[in-house]
């Protein structure tokens, strides 16, 4: 196995890319299998959530790009910034992990959340999307 021991911020191809989901790509010890087929270990210091796009490398200097896997994701669409802003506020006191982008919040879809939103008077949509939410005010946004 090999394994990936930290992060770097290269701009050299790497060699290989690593899909894994939201609730992975916040552990910091867990083995899995790249696109190309390597069994890796992923070995990285607590608390770091890996963002699409992270670059994990070794001592030997293989490069693993990470991808955010495709997830079922609620969608909601909204242009009317009073309500987008009650949605923001909603979701964020039920502290989950959340996507902003301009006039749409994603989070992993969940039925309950759906309706509450619904009852708010907004349309929730599910696709299977990346999902990247936000790191947090507290999180380093750092790579």
């Amino acid at each position: 196995m090999l394994k990936l021991t930290e992060t770097t911020n290269t701009e050299e191809q790497p060699d290989d890319t690593l899909t894994l989901p939201f609730e992975a790509r916040q552990k910091s010890r867990q083995p899995a299998t790249t696109k190309g087929g390597i069994q890796v270990g992923v070995f990285l210091p607590r608390g770091q959530t890996l963002r699409h796009g992270a670059v994990l490398t070794n001592s030997q200097g293989f490069k693993v790009r990470v991808d955010a896997a495709p997830e079922q994701l609620s969608v909601v669409k909204c242009s009317d910034q009073l309500l987008f802003a009650k949605a923001c506020y909603h979701l964020g006191n039920r502290h989950i992990a959340l996507q902003i982008l301009p006039d749409e919040l994603r989070y992993l879809a969940d039925h309950v959340l759906d309706q509450m939103l619904v009852g708010l008077g907004l349309t929730v949509e599910h696709h299977t999307l990346p999902f990247e939410p936000e790191s947090g005010a507290y999180h380093s946004h750092g790579h």
